[in-house]
């Protein structure tokens, strides 16, 4: 269910209100007004916001897979603001109104025990609060708390469409899945899911030049795309034969990476149907019910299975990786939408099979 509520004819800035997606509850959500954010503590900023996403954390959302985000939240963790940044809390000195930024989908305060340890995504007072526990981006303006540990400048010249991919979807399959599932030179792997998170792993897990990527989906569109991003081989999971098919295309060895980028319990099962012995399954997906591990197949085999929340410790790497030319993330956009339809863009991103969508751009 989705509404859209609007008051033309007024001026929202002369009264400090802007329009924002709102979650209301399981399956329901409404492009609404919303008062302008204001800072609330010294190391704030004010972030006019050029161009957000949908990520499909912001699904599960809607699904009721994530608790911790309640009605009246406004959605969205990712988005660039160009030369406006708006205004900044007193206790911020890395930047100031008129700037260009990134905007890390994870808040850190960088002081904290977990920030000290590079783990920002269990920051003590920050983590996976945009969108989720603090009003996100996909509203006209949106509030960053720890703002001098969580925005990054953007250089001159870079494509600010690409950069929306770093927010998010790229330091999550970089460091959950390549960083996480161990890939290395010559390596075999094996990414389930051909989605935006799963097309990302693809991206970053080829600075590794591991011999075999192996995608598997059951959308051959998605495939087909996964193909022309460097994937060495792919599998339409409707088949029912994964775990023969990698089998026969590994020589009986299976792979040493499977890399989980869906969320669901299907596709975990098919990482510990194809992860060879020594090997390591990564899981990136966000899980909305409970997956069941078959110890009884894995507990001989020398396995590792790792989850993880993104950091975004490797967010500077990775910009300066994409300023460089090296990898391309705006491959990944499909469709552009206004602020004003992003109803639309939702519906676009839900009916992904048939519309082809991977990433889709709002922008004001």
């Amino acid at each position: 269910m989705t509404t859209t509520v609007s008051e033309p004819g007024e001026d929202r800035k002369n009264r400090m209100m802007m329009q924002a997606l709102v979650y209301q509850g399981r399956g329901k959500k409404v492009l609404t007004e919303r008062p302008v954010p204001e800072i609330q503590a010294p190391t704030d900023a004010i972030v006019k916001i050029a161009k957000t996403t949908i990520c499909g954390t912001d699904l599960h959302i809607l699904k009721g897979d994530v608790p911790t985000c309640g009605p009246g939240r406004i959605l969205g963790h990712e988005g660039v603001g160009v030369g406006v940044v708006e205004k900044t809390g007193p206790g911020v000195t890395a930047f100031h109104p008129g700037d260009s930024v990134l905007i890390s989908c994870i808040s850190a305060c960088g002081r904290c025990e977990y920030c000290r340890r590079g783990m920002y995504s269990h920051c003590t007072t920050g983590g996976w609060i945009l969108g989720n526990q603090i009003d996100g981006t996909q509203a006209e303006y949106v509030r960053i708390p720890h703002a001098d540990t969580s925005l990054y400048r953007i250089p001159e010249g870079v494509d600010e469409e690409a950069l929306v991919m770093l927010s998010d979807i790229l330091p999550t399959g970089f460091e959950c899945g390549v960083l996480n599932g161990k890939v290395q030179p010559g390596n075999s792997v094996a990414i389930v899911g051909a989605g935006p998170v799963g097309l990302a792993v693809l991206l970053t897990a080829q600075f590794y030049s591991p011999a075999e990527i192996i995608m598997i989906d059951f959308d051959d569109h998605r495939l087909q795309v996964s193909t022309r991003l460097g994937a060495t081989a792919t599998i339409n999971a409707a088949s029912g034969r994964v775990a023969e098919t990698v089998m026969q295309m590994t020589g009986g060895r299976s792979v040493d990476t499977a890399i989980e980028a869906v969320g669901v319990p299907a596709s975990f099962n098919t990482c510990e149907d194809i992860v060879a012995p020594g090997g390591t399954i990564a899981n990136v997906g966000v899980h909305g019910v409970k997956v069941d591990l078959h110890l009884e197949r894995l507990w001989s085999r020398n396995i590792t299975i790792t989850t993880r929340l993104v950091d975004t410790v490797t967010m500077p790497m990775l910009l300066k990786t994409v300023q460089s030319g090296k990898i391309d993330p705006k491959l990944l956009i499909t469709h552009r939408f206004k602020l004003d339809r992003i109803l639309d863009a939702y519906g676009t991103f839900e009916r992904a099979a048939s519309t082809q969508a991977l990433k889709v751009i709002i922008e004001r």
